[in-house]
């Protein structure tokens, strides 16, 4: 059982303290409830750019991550389509300069020219890496809009187009960043070698002096249901040709999400999933075969991906996936499976809980989905999914009509 208290300063910041006194350590997790589907269509990738402009310096500390080095601390950061999340940890004795650096990038960064230059040239870098030079880098760029018609999940969470970031400027930087980056618009959660009474009185001493912030209203567009099925064929000169597949799903607090994320284990837990088992060693169609649920706030995907062998009819590929999707909706051979999944499911859980750094992270994202509870009975929703339950899911969800299918054809020559 992890123990938790949480209280919220008058600015509406929302702080959560877990106290473990067996690590030296505190870790701080700082989650502002920003990602790209806050983004204009006309102007993406502002989410992500946020996440490297953060460490380029602060109203009144130039240089982020020396201040923090010298007393032992590491950080890092990621944005996703819903979230940005910065955390670190550090000595517990030095815990209040973690509070001293997170507070005064809250409070407004340096918002220069240069700053700005230098971050949009190291994403756009970091674009090229990914996507355009990277075999196989653009074919979400490809699904992601085959599934999504007009909600900002369309796009990923480092742009739709490059050309976004390489023209934006400081007026529209400063827009967005005070219209979401305000401890109304953010979670702390600090766990570790730190007790409530300190964690209070550093969180009003650091942030209870920023002001609320008007927050930009989320109103975003519903994704209509897909009614019939989505194909895409490109060509590319990449090693092996790919097959992608999106179903629709709910959203992360949904009746159904555990159900959907044990079906992807059972699909491709590992080299005993149903895919994996099938399709890569018994049939040899595939290279390697994944499938994953995407975990969104709004209504998401599952995914299923695979790299064929040299010579395989990539119909006769999906043809094969298909099957093994049949074969799960007719709930064949599968209570020993689902038994080997739960357990993998809880000792994962429970050892990602030993580290202070996950149960920051988790504490914050719990509070964002109404419920930081939810770190002590997520295992126990995960386990409570019976075999009824996955046959009706799969049967709903993992249907032609509502897949989005994306065949990455190879022109390479051998």
């Amino acid at each position: 059982m992890i123990n938790y208290k949480r209280f919220s300063l008058e600015n509406g910041l929302r702080v959560l303290v877990h106290e473990d006194k067996s690590t030296p350590l505190v870790a701080m997790n700082l989650l502002y409830n920003v990602g790209s589907r806050d983004e204009n269509p006309e102007m993406t990738g502002l989410a992500h750019l946020f996440e490297h402009l953060m460490f380029g310096g602060s109203l009144n500390i130039p240089d982020y991550d020396t201040p923090l080095q010298l007393v032992g601390g590491e950080n890092n950061a990621f944005t996703s389509n819903d979230i940005t999340n910065y955390y670190l940890t550090i000595p517990a004795e030095n815990i209040e300069t973690g509070f001293w650096l997170e507070s005064d990038r809250m409070l407004e960064l340096d918002f220069s020219q240069k700053n700005l230059d230098t971050q949009k040239n190291v994403v756009i870098e970091e674009f090229n890496q990914r996507f355009i030079n990277q075999p196989y880098g653009e074919a979400l760029l490809k699904l992601k809009p085959l599934a999504y018609k007009i909600h900002p999940y369309r796009w990923p969470t480092i742009g739709m187009d490059i050309t976004h970031i390489e023209s934006t400027d400081l007026k529209q930087v400063k827009s967005f960043f005070f219209s979401h980056y305000a401890p109304n618009n953010a979670i702390l959660a600090l766990t570790g070698n730190i007790e409530y009474e300190l964690a209070f009185k550093l969180s009003q001493k650091w942030f209870g002096s920023i002001e609320k912030r008007k927050i930009q209203s989320r109103n975003l567009p519903v994704e209509p249901e897909q009614t019939e099925e989505r194909i895409m064929t490109i060509e590319k000169d990449v090693p092996s040709t790919a097959l992608y597949k999106a179903w629709h799903i709910g959203p992360r607090n949904s009746m159904d999400f555990y159900t959907l994320d044990l079906i992807t284990d059972l699909l491709a837990g590992g080299e005993s999933g149903r895919l994996y088992t099938k399709l890569v060693r018994e049939k040899k169609l595939f290279s390697e075969i994944n499938a994953y649920i995407t975990a969104d706030l709004d209504p998401g995907l599952i995914i299923i991906q695979g790299k064929l062998m040299k010579n395989i009819d990539i119909q006769y590929a999906e043809e094969s996936v298909n099957l093994v999707i049949n074969d799960l909706q007719n709930g064949n051979n599968m209570k020993d499976e689902m038994e080997k999944v739960k357990n993998k499911f809880e000792s994962s859980t429970v050892f990602s809980n030993t580290s202070i750094l996950n149960k920051a992270a988790n504490l914050s994202f719990f509070e964002l989905l109404g419920n930081p509870g939810l770190i002590n009975t997520e295992a126990d929703a995960y386990r409570s999914v019976t075999q009824e339950m996955v046959i009706e899911a799969t049967r709903k969800f993992i249907i032609p009509s509502n897949c989005s299918t994306l065949n990455y054809l190879s022109t390479r020559k051998e």
